[in-house]
């Protein structure tokens, strides 16, 4: 700008000088005509060339200006060519109307007129999302991708490098595990020194074979505990393999009668290493919770997933953590102000069995106990308990509602969760948050989704029932206990129902269990009469057995008729049933509930592990017996999940 503006006041000057110049010859050839007339010459000369250099001048600054515009223009049209990145013009159909040369290798001919889907199926959504910057991988390449889309432009920018960093970055990060033999110890007490040596040797020969081709870092701790360390690219190989030292090590049992079972627990994440360390001892506690025999993986989200489990847990549990059980629970009542006691939503025969259990242990020990019980949420299996519980008003007068049984617990109190260790299920969630006093006693597999901070938990799903349990615990309290006959009743019947009638999951101290209770005056035949079901109830189970189908050979699943609504135990028995039948495995029986959400009970004889199948729809159970009630979704959306996971299943197995 500076020298812009001095050219005009230079010009101005000459012409200014030329002007007294042309004045002063006037006064020259007044007086001296000569010398006027050579002054004359001589100004004339000047006045030439002077003019002549200002057109040069002129002419070279056009010369210079146009030549500076042509080589601008140039530029531009080559650097928008030449670019280093893509650039992709699209109209109002998202298709491609001009593409710069830099996108021609990832097409042989031209992407004009193509649709942006050839590039990612992302792009078109994510743009009418009005997303700004989308990430999308093409031909091995990832771009991140800049919108514009007033202007209906892409700039596409390479960041397979930075993707390739970020990728090893996450691959190379540290996971801690913690491998625990469950069953080592009961498998070697009567073992002499020579076998118990030999044991040692196949497992550790067979762990470090594995950790050895999958890179890992093993170190065994003690005698029934290893730790091992690795990355998240091993434990993402680990997962595509399944797992499969699960099953080696339990090859191993040869001669014996029980097998050797791991169970792992992993930490993985972008944190620190005590970090890491805490979420694998919570995810091995998780495994065993569960029953043993499979791997837990927790993140730093809290996230859990579960490989392996797909046997029938072994019965481990002692009379002697009963007993440490039962004491540690009567300390805690007796330190309580009041026990509150609660079940799950829609109780059945094992929930109210084994909350009038608990209810009993807390009177023997002088502390007034109460049983939340919603009477509108019942199912007609148990409501022939629940009337004859009502007919006897010595123990009826226990029973509370939810509501009431928010303004009789204080911080004093103890609340006890009987047969599922799932806040939302409780019969009333709220109750949790009145107290820091909790006991858990469930034996279901331990889920993601457990109550915090308990301050006792007794969870044993090696056990029949929650009844049984609560039966065992029943023995080693006060001896001025007496149970009465429909309290000794509701518990065996409990016992009755979640083994089948003693066919599933029953072991040797199921009927320790039962014969406790017989003697204190259980009545077997009461326990019929509570279990008989009416004529129509009947019918409606007949009518939806009719409805079941085969998938796979032999799994039966059997839906019911959209806006056709069945209670839980419905089903359930459905699922029962369908089980008996011929070259059935497995038997999934899907339902509308008058909830509203959609109920699946699921049951197997032990070679499909219908629990892992029910959690990846949000539910949970055992290995054999399980079910989820779903949200949002129709019935034929729900057996179509149903069956994408079912076929995810077996694809799993078969791989292995």
């Amino acid at each position: 700008m500076p020298d812009k503006q001095k050219k005009p006041t230079l010009r101005n000057h000459v012409w200014f000088i030329y002007a007294l110049s042309i004045i002063l010859l006037v006064f020259i050839w007044y007086f001296q005509w000569v010398l006027g007339t050579i002054m004359t010459v001589l100004l004339a000369v000047s006045l030439y060339y002077s003019i002549r250099s200002e057109q040069a001048l002129q002419d070279q600054a056009e010369k210079y200006i146009t030549t500076l515009s042509y080589r601008v223009k140039k530029v531009g049209e080559e650097a928008l060519l030449e670019m280093p990145f893509g650039i992709i013009l699209f109209n109002d159909d998202f298709k491609i109307e001009w593409a710069n040369p830099y996108m021609n290798r990832f097409d042989d001919g031209s992407l004009v007129g193509d649709s942006l889907h050839k590039l990612s199926e992302d792009l078109i959504p994510m743009i009418k999302e009005n997303k700004e910057k989308i990430w999308f991988e093409l031909q091995g390449f990832v771009f991140e991708t800049v919108v514009k889309k007033e202007e209906r432009l892409l700039y596409l920018f390479d960041r397979t490098e930075q993707s390739e960093l970020q990728a090893q970055y996450r691959n190379e990060q540290t996971v801690l595990g913690f491998i625990f033999l469950d069953n080592y110890e009961e498998i070697t007490q009567n073992m002499d020194d020579t076998n118990k040596s030999q044991l040692n040797s196949q497992v550790t020969s067979v762990l470090n074979k594995w950790s050895k081709h999958h890179g890992l870092y093993l170190k065994r701790t003690s005698q029934e505990r290893f730790l091992a360390v690795g990355t998240k690219q091993i434990l993402a190989n680990l997962e595509k393999a399944k797992f499969e030292i699960l099953d080696e090590v339990r090859a191993l049992s040869g001669e014996r009668n029980t097998p050797v079972t791991l169970s792992i627990g992993i930490g993985a994440g972008d944190v620190d290493l005590p970090t890491l360390g805490e979420l694998a001892q919570s995810s091995l506690d998780l495994a065993l919770g569960r029953g043993g025999d499979q791997v837990a993986i927790k993140d730093e989200s809290g996230k859990v997933r579960f490989y392996g489990g797909k046997t029938n847990p072994m019965e481990k549990r002692t009379r002697v953590r009963a007993r440490v059980i039962s004491h540690a629970l009567k300390e805690l009542i007796r330190a309580s102000d009041n026990v509150i006691i609660m079940g799950h939503k829609a109780p059945d025969m094992d929930s109210i069995g084994a909350a009038i259990g608990i209810l009993n242990i807390a009177l023997a020990n002088d502390v007034e106990g109460y049983i939340v019980f919603d009477p509108n949420d019942i199912d007609t299996g148990v409501y022939r308990l629940v009337d004859k519980i009502k007919q006897d008003e010595e123990i009826w007068h226990y029973f509370v509602e939810p509501d009431e049984a928010q303004s009789i617990v204080n911080n004093r109190s103890l609340v006890v969760v009987v047969d599922t260790h799932r806040p939302s299920m409780v019969a009333n969630e709220a109750l949790l948050q009145k107290t820091d006093y909790k006991v858990v006693i469930d034996h279901h597999r331990r889920g993601e989704d457990f109550i915090d901070n308990p301050t006792l938990v007794y969870m044993e799903p090696y056990a029949s029932s929650t009844a049984e349990l609560v039966t065992e615990l029943l023995e080693y309290q006060p001896k001025k206990l007496k149970l009465r006959m429909l309290e000794a009743t509701a518990l065996l019947a409990g016992i009755i129902v979640d083994t089948k009638s003693f066919t599933l999951r029953t072991g040797s101290r199921t009927f320790d269990a039962a014969s406790y209770l017989r003697a204190k005056g259980a009545d077997t035949v009461l326990v019929q009469e509570l279990l008989k079901e009416d004529i129509d109830v009947y019918v409606e189970r007949s009518k939806l057995i009719e409805r079941a189908e085969l998938y796979r050979n032999q799994i039966a699943i059997a839906k019911a008729k959209e806006g056709q609504v069945h209670g839980p135990v419905l089903i359930a028995q459905t699922a029962d049933i369908l089980l008996t039948m011929s070259g059935i495995a497995a038997s999934f029986v899907i339902s509308e509930r008058k909830d509203g959400r959609i109920g699946i009970s699921a049951r197997s004889l032990g070679d499909i592990n219908v629990q892992v199948i029910m959690e990846k729809m949000n539910g949970g159970g055992h290995l054999t017996n399980a079910a989820t009630q779903m949200e949002d979704t129709t019935i034929d959306e729900a057996e179509q999940l149903l069956k994408e996971i079912l076929d995810e299943y077996y694809e799993g197995s078969e791989s292995e």
